[in-house]
């Protein structure tokens, strides 16, 4: 058995290995060990008895409780066959290998793809036999009944895919023809793995405990096929767990490939110890990522944000270039406009210089008269800011005397207005308009109006409310008392007032303090809460590592308690052998006691009969008596 070029974890013994699937892995050819011991024996085709199988007897009864899925072993399932038997290709494929396999082996008859098309039932028949003498060179076709003889040699040597007995009358027809064909290139695996197996002496070597290796990189050794046997065996009577023949076989296995147990433990806790970090680094790597990535995504958000505020900008800020270019290009058509204007212009002044005629007298005239016009211009100038000048002053000086005015009758009306006197609807102005509307175009005809209208009802209202005052004041004189009254009872009141300030600052102090103990309390009871937190989480990691270190211990003593138990049952398995065989010596000795004392109690009994008489019965019944008598006495 060889280990490195295994892939299968699993010692446990497989349903279907994958060298027994030969059956199904048509037309290609497989090799390996799939078969039990050949059993080739001389078929006798004139007789109604069967033919021993290709593969020996099979086991039947009552102990029997399970039918293999490959040959037959008396399974009533009808299998699918999984191949391609209706697609052309692969029955031409199929066709190819079946006339090649012919003429290497030395078919009598020539043959050719174009006639395997469509076979006749004595080529087929010619065919069966010649591929059939590989495994039975003393096969010979019997003549009667072949529809039923050929679907059961193939039954017996494990083809799991029935062939009716109708297919056999017409071989060579469309719808029968590929399902024949598929067994005559599976009865041609089935003889190119038996040709394997004889060359390579697999069925029946001499194996060393070492073991051998064939080419395929099979290592194969007494233990193995011992293992394979027993499991075998207890799999085909029905049993699903083989763990008497594992406690036997791991610990041989272990001593042929001297494992190191200690170093196997070793390796499995660091296994176990690598597999748990990596989960953690699985899992906390799985929440870094999520956090990171929800960063990113927030920066993503914000990226994008401001990126569609600047995508905004810039199009506003394009629609104002665009705007200002149209406005520039208007300006550009407008200068442009006003600079051929101008060329015409200057092309028409240019004419008209070049084109005049002035003399030097009218030039000298021209001259004079633009000086003298440019100082009158220059004496008119300095009157006309004279005369601003002066009524600049005037203005300011008007100004001046306005807001003098207006400040006068802003004080007037706000005093009317503390007095209730404007609006005419006033409390105090019984009808009368006391209110100045002052312009600046206002003479003093306006003014007298003013006074007229304002002063007569004011000096008549002054005459009533001294009236009113001369009543108000003995009223005064006694509020007068009543508010000195009021003011001592006030005073004697900010005294109780400041004597409970007092007793409320006391208080707020004696509070603050309290709040200040308490904080403390407060601190401190944090401190400890926290001291009490740290040690908490000392202790769950304690007790963290005390759990992990003792499933550790578990397993270890798991293991160590598989391999006890294995020890236990192979030392038992001896000891019930040995306690059979001392049971049947017992037994044995037991039975041969028997004799003996059978035998010697007869002997005892004749002599006893001749020893005891009458008389000597007389005296022992007299010594009882007297021996009776002396007991009771006591």
């Amino acid at each position: 058995m060889n280990r490195a070029s295994s892939s299968r974890q699993s010692l446990l013994p497989m349903r279907v290995t994958d060298n027994g699937r030969m059956s199904l892995a048509t037309p290609q050819s497989s090799k390996g060990p799939g078969f039990g011991k050949l059993n080739i024996a001389k078929p006798q085709s004139g007789t109604k008895e069967r033919r021993t199988s290709f593969f020996g007897k099979r086991a039947s009864g009552a102990g029997m409780s399970r039918n293999s899925a490959f040959g037959g072993f008396g399974g009533a399932e009808k299998i699918k066959d999984p191949r391609p038997l209706h697609d052309k290709s692969f029955v031409q494929q199929c066709i190819r290998q079946l006339c090649e396999y012919l003429g290497e082996n030395g078919f009598p008859s020539p043959v050719t793809v174009k006639s395997l098309q469509s076979p006749t039932s004595k080529e087929f028949l010619k065919i069966f036999s010649f591929i059939y003498s590989f495994l039975d060179p003393t096969f010979q076709m019997p003549t009667s009944k072949i529809e039923e003889e050929i679907p059961r040699i193939l039954k017996d040597l494990g083809y799991p895919f029935p062939i009716s007995k109708s297919s056999m009358y017409s071989v060579g027809a469309p719808h029968t023809w590929p399902q024949i064909l598929g067994g005559l290139i599976w009865l041609i695996d089935s003889v190119k793995l038996f040709d394997t197996m004889r060359e390579q002496d697999l069925l029946f070597p001499d194996f060393s405990d070492g073991g051998i290796e064939t080419e395929d990189g099979i290592e194969f050794n007494k233990l193995f096929i011992s293992y394979t046997s027993k499991s075998y065996d207890r799999f085909m009577q029905g049993a699903d767990t083989f763990e008497e023949e594992d406690a036997e076989f791991f610990p041989k296995l272990k001593d042929l490939y001297n494992v190191d147990e200690a170093h196997l433990e070793s390796l499995a806790e660091k296994y176990k110890i690598l597999t748990d970090e990596v989960e953690r680094l699985e899992k906390e790597s799985q929440q870094d990522r999520l956090m990171t990535k929800k960063s990113e995504k927030l920066k993503l958000q914000t990226d994008l944000q401001k990126y569609q505020s600047y995508r905004s900008n810039l199009e506003s800020f394009k629609s104002n270039l665009e705007q200002k270019l149209s406005a520039v290009s208007e300006e550009l058509d407008g200068a442009g406009l006003q600079i051929e204007a101008l060329k015409q212009e200057t092309g028409r002044l240019q004419h008209i210089f070049e084109n005049q005629k002035f003399s030097q007298a009218d030039i000298e005239r021209i001259n004079h008269e633009r000086n003298e016009l440019q100082q009158t211009i220059t004496n008119l100038n300095k009157n006309l800011a004279e005369a601003e000048h002066h009524m600049w002053n005037e203005e300011i000086a008007l100004a001046k005397s306005k807001e003098a005015v207006e400040a006068e009758l802003a004080k007037y009306h706000t005093l009317a207005r503390k007095l209730k006197l404007i609006p005419a609807s006033a409390e105090n102005a019984c009808g009368h308009d006391f209110e100045i509307k002052f312009t600046i175009e206002c003479g003093p005809s306006r003014i007298g109006h003013y006074k007229n209208q304002i002063h007569t009802p004011l000096m008549n209202m002054i005459s009533q409310v001294e009236e009113e005052i001369n009543k108000l004041v003995p009223q005064k004189l006694s509020m007068v008392e009543t508010s000195e009254q009021v003011s001592s009872m006030i005073a004697d009141k900010a005294n109780d007032l400041k004597l409970l300030k007092e007793q409320l600052r006391k208080l707020d102090e004696q509070l603050e303090q309290e709040l200040h103990e308490a904080e403390r309390e407060e601190h401190k009871w944090s401190t400890e809460l926290d001291s009490l937190e740290s040690h908490k989480k000392l202790l769950e990691k304690k007790v963290t590592d005390g759990y992990d270190e003792a499933v550790e211990q578990l397993k270890a003593t798991r293991q160590e308690y598989h391999l006890v138990l294995q020890e236990t049952s192979e030392e038992r398995r001896i000891v019930a052998n040995n306690l059979s065989s001392i049971l049947d010596i017992v037994t044995n000795h037991v039975s041969f006691v028997e004799k003996f004392l059978q035998d010697h109690h007869k002997r005892v009994d004749r002599d006893y009969q001749e020893a005891i008489k009458e008389d000597t019965l007389e005296q022992l019944r007299e010594i009882v008596d007297k021996y009776i008598h002396k007991a009771n006495s006591l």
